[in-house]
């Protein structure tokens, strides 16, 4: 089978593409083949080495496909062969095949297509976990959403209307302004034109309830200083750069402020959470309440220039590739 792996840390010219044995599911695991895997910036992060890896590692931690082959000491998980099935927080999904341990598996509705799945495992569920758990919003909240056509962003601007809250989101430019109002964002702020903490307190001169922050370095403070009262940060990545050492009193000088650094994976560490959240980002899919902006899909060889495109800030949405 071919995949893309990394022998060592760098740019995105250190993706190669690769012929290796096809895998052998493990005691819990299954064999799938993979039909689309989503391209996330923490793939970004793992070939940089800006997050632990062992080398050789095989890229991508998000994929939807058909089981081929089950190991041992499965045959109570409720999968068989030919099921249809997605999975994500499992690395080695930039390939034609992988394993994966049938715990992380869901199964994907036949409304539901492999491509939609993908974009929407990490992603989808990330924005779930964001609004619903993170910060659970209420209606009449205010909060803003950094990189609002992202593909977080525009999914958690769907999800923070529905749920009744006024939302601000940061883009770019023009194209991606207009992307974030068809998602629903009440104001958009082009933070290349003006600075987004004045833009805010002018638009909501009482102080926001929450934001949502992926970007990091460069808005983590003016992100605080945003907030009303007992606000909350949710920083949730850092495509900037790493937010520099805090002093955490500054927190109770601002107003007695919340900051909270979640990932995903302590948000569906339980396959009830996993089921929960899957099935309502699923639901949502098919009754058009939800809408997938997939982008790009650029076939498994081109990962490299899908990575230069995610990090470029040229893509709105989702990227695949496709074995």
């Amino acid at each position: 089978m071919q995949a893309i792996q990394i022998f060592q840390h760098g740019g995105p010219e250190v993706l190669q593409f690769i012929d290796l044995p096809t895998p052998t599911p493990g005691p819990g695991q299954a064999l799938i083949r993979i039909e689309a895997s989503g391209v996330n910036f923490i793939d970004t992060y793992l070939r940089e080495g800006r997050y632990p890896a062992t080398l050789p590692y095989t890229l991508g931690q998000e994929a939807a496909g058909t089981i081929v082959s089950l190991g041992d000491e499965t045959s109570s998980s409720g999968f068989k062969v030919g099921d249809r099935v997605a999975w994500t927080t499992f690395p080695g999904t930039y390939a034609q095949l992988a394993v994966a341990p049938v715990e992380l598996l869901v199964h994907v509705p036949a409304a539901v297509t492999s491509q939609q799945a993908a974009a929407a495992m990490l992603q989808g569920m990330t924005a779930h976990y964001l609004a619903h758990s993170s910060y659970p919003i209420r209606s009449g909240d205010e909060v803003l959403i950094h990189a609002g056509a992202g593909g977080v962003g525009l999914l958690l601007t769907q999800i923070a209307k529905s749920l009744g809250a006024r939302v601000l989101t940061t883009v770019s430019n023009d194209e991606k302004a207009g992307l974030s109002r068809a998602a629903g964002a009440d104001e958009v702020i082009l933070y290349t034109q003006e600075d987004f903490a004045e833009a805010v307190k002018r638009l909501a001169p009482g102080g926001l309830h929450a934001v949502y922050d992926s970007v990091g370095k460069t808005t983590f403070e003016k992100s605080l200083s945003v907030l009303r009262r007992r606000g909350t940060v949710v920083l949730f990545g850092a495509s900037s750069g790493a937010v520099p050492p805090f002093d955490l009193i500054r927190l109770s000088q601002m107003g007695s402020l919340y900051v909270t650094r979640p990932t995903l994976k302590d948000y569906i560490a339980t396959r009830e959470e996993l089921d929960q959240r899957t099935a309502d980002i699923f639901r949502q899919i098919e009754h058009g309440k939800l809408n997938l902006r997939i982008e790009h899909v650029y076939p498994l060889a081109d990962a490299a220039h899908a990575h230069r495109d995610l990090e470029g800030r040229k893509t709105t949405g989702k990227l695949l590739l496709i074995p």
